[in-house]
Parts: structure tokens; C-alpha cells; sequence
């Protein structure tokens, strides 16, 4: 298992920390500045979860939610998502699902661009 399929691929089973590799950033100029941003995983089993991912948004983090646990035609979802874009659309983000699996939901400033690199 690649390392993009643990952050965003394969659905078995839950995250756990333990579950990312680090990566030896050495050589990285990191600017000594303060982090800003994150980019935060989660998953949605439930309703319940939509309030971690909102406050990580209005937080101005950018969330990747795993949706693997539902249907995109499921009811459930239905309002999750609804209830995510009105986050996004409160906060000047954006939000887009990729594939049946993920949602993308990022903060203001931050824009999803839809098309595929190179494709």
C-alpha cells in the first residue's frame, strides 16, 4: 500500500495516527513561519462527525472526509453535505466530492480546481 492510498485511498478499517508515514523533510525550508493551514483527514461515520469538520473549516483548515460509509443517495449523506456546503459557503471556501469515496471542504481563499492534472 502506497503512501497516497493510506491518506486517501482504502477504506478498511479506521485511521489511526499511526497509520501516516512521516517523511524526513530535510531540506525542506520550512521559512521558520508559523503554520496556517492544515490539511485534516476524517471520516464520516455519522452526523456526529460533521461537527469536527466544521469546526476544523471555520478553524481555516482544509478537511479530506472519507465517505466510504455511505451512499451518495443515502439520506444521511444527503444532509451531510448539505450541511458542509453551507459551511464552505459561510467561510468563502469550497467543497467538491471526488468519486464516491471523498469530500473536499477547504476555507476561504482556498479553491478546488476540478480538473485533473495531466489529463
Amino acid at each position: 500500500m502506497g503512501l497516497m492510498s493510506k491518506i486517501l485511498g482504502d477504506s478498511a478499517g479506521s485511521r489511526h495516527k499511526d497509520d501516516y508515514v512521516e517523511i524526513d523533510s530535510d531540506g525542506v525550508d520550512a521559512g521558520g513561519a508559523a503554520t496556517r493551514m492544515e490539511l485534516r483527514i476524517a471520516k464520516i461515520g455519522d452526523k456526529q462527525d460533521v461537527i469536527d469538520i466544521k469546526d476544523a473549516v471555520y478553524d481555516g483548515d482544509v478537511v479530506i472526509a472519507d465517505i466510504t460509509r455511505h451512499t451518495t443517495q443515502d439520506r444521511t449523506m444527503e444532509h451531510i453535505t448539505d450541511e458542509l456546503k453551507q459551511v464552505a459557503n459561510e467561510v468563502g471556501g469550497d467543497i467538491a466530492q471526488k468519486g464516491d469515496d471523498q469530500l473536499i471542504i477547504t476555507p476561504h481563499g482556498v479553491a478546488i480546481n476540478r480538473d485533473p492534472l495531466g489529463q
